[in-house]
């Protein structure tokens, strides 16, 4: 239980960004080796097998690793995200970076991942991945530009094959920790941190791809300090996702590269060293925003959606409240949130069949810590259910079953042990407030989506960010998504990104 806790914190504390749900294809119409507008070049006669992305690389021997591991990857981040407008702008960004690149005979398959998250990454042969939501947290061309250069930058710089080389040579070498030091803490430590280093760039060849990243995009025409730009954004994305919650500053993204202030500061430096002059460098801000507008924001109806401090699964037909402070993160395993004062809930589902009875399962042993005393069997609504507590190292627990159907879903709320008092108070609340959706209620949901709204006349950020809807923070989370600092003024005439249904 006291593992949960401290995953439950963590879990909503680290935001990936800068490595990897939806997105299209070159064999989909983004065919990098054939004209963007999918015209026939002059000169060139139609063979018999079409150009793809897949057919220019066949004789690359990395791309069999991005091709082994492409399926994996749509299946960890929710598939690829279609729309044919951002297909386009995107094609258009990836079409002048390629006319510039150091190594003009390598194919990019650009796949865009229909994940809220906030990442970006590559794999060997080719393969390059974005998430829409980064696309939402950038504001031009030229942001996105940066990101794509620097994911080019590490396959160019073969980072992925040097990476493999290392997973390779350390496979001995954890043979060794696993089969002498498995059972001891020492060795699952070693075992998990070496794990961890070789699933990451090392931050020397993420400081080396911003490098050829910054070039890159200098030599395409963009403005080369959007990539500091970014960064920063990001780095503020972060402050703004963790605000309010437990757990170590090193649980956000950028624990696994350069620190956020040195990257910034070496992007800048490198961004003044560029052919581009500041403020001479493309960055297609109007042509980017027509891309983005309409596009999905934050997670899918196949996931649930998360309004406020409300969740709501239409195709369970379910909802509940997280109570007020607490920041609600919508995960593939399950639902966490956490709250002042190192809080923490959890909620999931499990199939259980209708003959097993709620206190059986409760005490059926996958509670650690369990006070079988307290053990109560209760009503929700008219739903049958059953509470429990538990005690685990430093946290006391209350644990809620609910039956719907063939179905029982379980509620875990955790509270420092010297907290003990409120954990009932606290879990009592959030149970309370799940109910089965009606069949209105389940029509009535609809996904956010990013609007490009134009500023008018005595407009503010607070005015402008009262449109937007399924948020927390309102007014923060505008500026976030508009790079608007806390002093700086809405113009009229402007173009700005909300979220709307």
């Amino acid at each position: 239980m006291t593992r949960w806790a401290r995953a439950a914190l963590a879990s909503t504390a680290l935001v990936a960004l800068l490595t990897a749900g939806a997105c299209t294809t070159l064999e989909d119409g983004l065919d990098l080796a054939s004209p963007v507008d999918g015209s026939v070049r002059a000169g060139y006669a139609a063979t018999r097998q079409p150009i793809t992305f897949e057919n220019v690389q066949a004789s690359d021997p990395q791309s069999s690793i991005g091709r082994s591991q492409h399926p994996k990857i749509l299946a960890a981040y929710g598939g690829a995200y279609s729309d044919p407008k951002l297909e386009r702008m995107l094609a258009t960004i990836i079409g002048r970076l390629q006319a510039e690149t150091a190594d003009p005979n390598r194919a990019y398959r650009i796949t865009i991942l229909n994940s809220p998250n906030i990442n970006a990454f590559a794999l060997p042969g080719g393969y390059v991945y974005i998430t829409r939501g980064l696309l939402a947290l950038a504001n031009d061309s030229a942001e996105v530009a940066a990101v794509i250069g620097h994911e080019m930058g590490h396959v160019t710089a073969n980072h992925g094959i040097e990476r493999q080389q290392r997973e390779q040579a350390a496979e001995i070498a954890s043979r060794v920790v696993s089969e002498v030091l498995a059972s001891e803490p020492a060795g699952q430590i070693a075992l998990a941190r070496g794990r961890l280093s070789l699933a990451q760039f090392s931050r020397q060849q993420e400081l080396q791809a911003d490098v050829i990243g910054i070039k890159h995009i200098a030599r395409a025409g963009y403005d080369p300090f959007a990539a500091a730009r970014f960064l920063k954004a990001m780095d503020s994305f972060s402050q703004f996702r963790n605000a309010f919650q437990a757990g170590s500053a090193d649980l956000d993204f950028l624990a696994s590269h350069p620190s956020a202030p040195q990257r910034i500061e070496l992007a800048e430096r490198h961004a003044r060293e560029a052919e581009v002059a500041e403020g001479e460098g493309a960055t297609e801000r109007d042509r980017y925003l027509n891309g983005i507008d309409g596009m999905l924001f934050g997670d899918s109806a196949a996931e649930g959606y998360v309004r406020e401090n409300r969740f709501y699964h239409p195709g369970l037909s379910i909802t509940f409240a997280a109570p007020e402070g607490f920041v609600i993160d919508n995960t593939a395993e399950a639902v966490l949130a956490t709250g002042p004062n190192d809080m923490a809930l959890r909620f999931d589902g499990v199939a259980l069949p209708t003959t097993t009875s709620l206190v059986d399962y409760v005490n059926s042993g996958w509670i650690g810590g369990l006070d079988r005393d307290s053990i109560r069997q209760r009503r929700i609504g008219t739903l049958e259910a059953v509470s429990a507590r538990a005690k685990g190292g430093e946290y006391a627990f209350d644990v809620t079953v609910v039956r719907v159907g063939g179905q029982v879903y379980r509620f875990l709320t955790a509270v420092p042990a010297r907290e003990s008092g409120s954990v009932g108070a606290i879990a009592e609340r959030v149970a309370n407030s799940f109910r089965v959706l009606s069949p209105a209620e389940k029509a009535s949901l609809k996904p956010l989506r990013v609007r490009i709204v134009t500023a008018g006349a005595g407009d503010t950020a607070t005015s402008m960010a009262s449109r937007m809807v399924g948020v927390d923070r309102k007014t923060d989370m505008f500026r976030l998504l508009n790079d608007l600092d806390r002093n700086d003024a809405v113009r009229p005439g402007a173009r700005y990104k909300i979220v709307a249904e």
